[in-house]
């Protein structure tokens, strides 16, 4: 993994390299960030550059036998950890290594969700169990293979149970001599206090509009305007950015499934708003997630439009279309508690609420606010 293949984030690459440049790499380093803002493939990036025997001055070789070892997960003195749905046969990170390169190796970009999904377990909880932490002691008491730094990765450090966070706290007070602990983490409020007083954090940001479309551009070859629709909806996550491009370009999409929940919110009709929820219902988190999320964005449109903003840029011919007809629906009285409902709803997804009760819900209470009178 280049540095330069990490999408925007100009200023966390510069510290990262900074970092080594002034031989002031932290013992524990945790790169902080929402998803989809790099920092698990910067992660690889920076280690990559540390292992790197042939440097360049903002890049490592890529040629050299540790980068060719660490571009593919496999250096001996590389240790992963990440969160796993726990059962008898699956006990630790070591049980899924494989299938942890080949989901990275496929999309660097990848988030927890694209992680379960790919093991079939989307409906377990991600968990770094006890277990997990007795295996990072005894990984780090071992010699180093190469004779260089012992790196250990953790992902989503914020799953772990606090047995696991009390063990792995003991060992980052102490850490054993050329141990380099890069933790990759999205929620840092839900980790122990103790164990963020003793990592040196790095900020990632959400990546801006035009870093997304130049980097969509660059990895699907997609025509700029399609680029730049993705960007704008995605929030600054890249990996959003890219299912929303994939989601663009299919022939049904979010505007048609947004028109028909509005139509059956407008006119509430019980049989129709079951049925749309009996197959809204099987599609999974994460597009539910971005239905939500398009809807917010339209509704800003429409608020926009009748403010007398036209210059929908980010929109298609078709949704432009739909935006001027719908935003008469849309006004001041109703805008903050309909955006409201829709965020609350996003919340809740994402804590595995009941989709089917949630969006019965959510289009009663659209139905309510988009017909509501002076």
């Amino acid at each position: 993994m280049y540095f330069n293949d990490i999408i925007g984030q100009h200023e966390a690459k510069a510290k990262l390299l900074s970092m080594f440049a002034d031989n002031r790499i932290p013992h524990a380093l945790m790169l902080t960030g929402p998803e989809g803002s790099g920092n698990l493939p910067a992660a690889f990036a920076f280690i990559q550059y540390v292992f790197c025997t042939q440097k360049k001055e903002k890049d490592s070789c890529g040629t050299c036998p540790s980068c060719l070892k660490i571009s593919k997960l496999t250096h001996p003195d590389l240790h992963l950890v990440f969160p796993i749905a726990k059962s008898k046969e699956i006990k630790t990170s070591n049980d899924l290594l494989q299938e942890f390169r080949t989901c990275f190796l496929e999309n660097p970009y990848i988030n927890l969700n694209d992680w379960f999904n790919n093991l079939d377990a989307e409906n377990k909880q991600p968990i770094i169990p006890a277990e997990e932490a007795s295996s990072i002691l005894k990984k780090l008491s071992y010699t180093s293979y190469e004779g260089g730094y012992k790196v250990m990765l953790i992902w989503q450090p914020e799953t772990m149970n606090a047995d696991s966070a009390n063990k792995l706290l003991k060992v980052l007070e102490e850490p054993p001599e050329q141990t380099l602990f890069v933790l990759v983490c999205n929620h840092p409020d839900r980790l122990l206090s103790t164990i963020l007083s003793r990592v040196q954090q790095l900020l990632f940001l959400k990546i801006n509009t035009e870093d997304i479309t130049a980097g969509l551009v660059n990895e699907f070859g997609c025509n700029e305007t399609s680029a730049k629709q993705a960007s704008y909806l995605c929030d600054g996550n890249y990996r959003e950015a890219q299912v929303l491009l994939q989601q663009n370009e299919t022939e049904y999409g979010f505007l048609q499934l947004f028109r028909n929940f509005m139509m059956i919110s407008l006119n509430f009709d019980a049989i129709k708003a079951v049925a749309w929820i009996d197959e809204n219902a099987r599609v999974g988190r994460e597009k539910q997630k971005q239905f939500l999320q398009y809807g917010l964005e339209i509704f800003r449109d429409c608020l926009m439009h009748n403010f007398g903003n036209v210059d929908l840029v980010r929109l298609s011919g078709e949704e432009k279309t739909f935006v001027t007809k719908f935003s008469k629906f849309i006004n001041h009285r109703n805008y903050e508690k309909i955006t409201t409902e829709f965020n609350s709803s996003f919340y809740y997804i994402e804590r595995n609420a009941n989709p089917k009760i949630l969006f019965m819900d959510l289009i009663m209470k659209t139905n309510e606010l988009i017909n509501l009178k002076d």
